[in-house]
């Protein structure tokens, strides 16, 4: 009976938060719509049981992808194993779909399998040209996400809160931060199963995020 109670009262909290919104962005069309300020990623960041061998920035092509904001890679060593990590900062993503982005954004064919981890959120694991990789994408708010319904719906769940009201309406923040730290890891396959190379992937990650979620741009 409780929870029948409460599914009622949340799926109808849900349904007036996406009614209000989509008035407002009628209304306002521009409602919440900020500049997006220049972000550069550090050159060195931490990580665990990894040793940083190199990083560069990757200038973005600004012109052709306008999404893309900035990007870099980060090289890192553990023993004979080499990690490849690459991080794009990304905004107004209407179609947050990791398999997408990386469709379009590298030359990746992506076979995923999307995988969940408790208090980090979604991720997708997959190999291509001999390479286990892992790819996600780290949210203002909120867990990771890997597909465009998950994102949604951290959006909507956490962005739209009494407390984001007054900078919203100041227009320093967006009524829906359709933004992402889109993580691409991966290391050689050799002669190890994909499963032994994603438990390496999954704890690298798990170090990963908990590192930048609290890092993420200021919008």
């Amino acid at each position: 009976m409780y929870w029948k109670f409460f599914r009622i009262h949340f799926l109808t909290l849900t349904f007036s938060a996406g009614i209000l919104v989509s008035g407002l962005l009628i209304i306002f069309p521009n409602l919440g719509n900020p500049q997006n300020r220049a972000f550069s990623f550090p050159e060195a960041v931490a990580l665990p049981q990894w040793q940083l061998k190199s990083s560069r920035a990757i200038d973005p092509p600004i012109q052709k992808y306008q999404q893309l904001l900035s990007q870099r890679s980060y090289q890192y060593t553990k023993n004979d194993l080499t990690l490849d990590i690459e991080m794009r900062y990304l905004q107004n993503l209407y179609h947050a779909d990791v398999n997408a982005l990386m469709k379009k954004y590298t030359p990746i064919k992506p076979s995923t399998i999307v995988r969940y981890q408790e208090g980090v959120g979604y991720y997708g694991v997959g190999v291509d040209k001999q390479q286990a990789y892992l790819s996600a994408c780290i949210n203002p708010q909120g867990g990771s996400t890997f597909t465009h319904p998950q994102y949604r719906q951290n959006r909507y769940l956490k962005d739209i809160s009494f407390a984001r009201l007054l900078p919203v309406l100041q227009g320093q923040e967006a009524l829906i931060d359709k933004r992402c730290l889109w993580s691409h890891l991966s290391i050689p396959l050799g002669n190890s199963s994909p499963e032994s190379n994603y438990e390496i992937l999954e704890k690298a990650w798990v170090s990963w995020y908990q590192w930048w979620q609290p890092q993420f741009p200021k919008p």
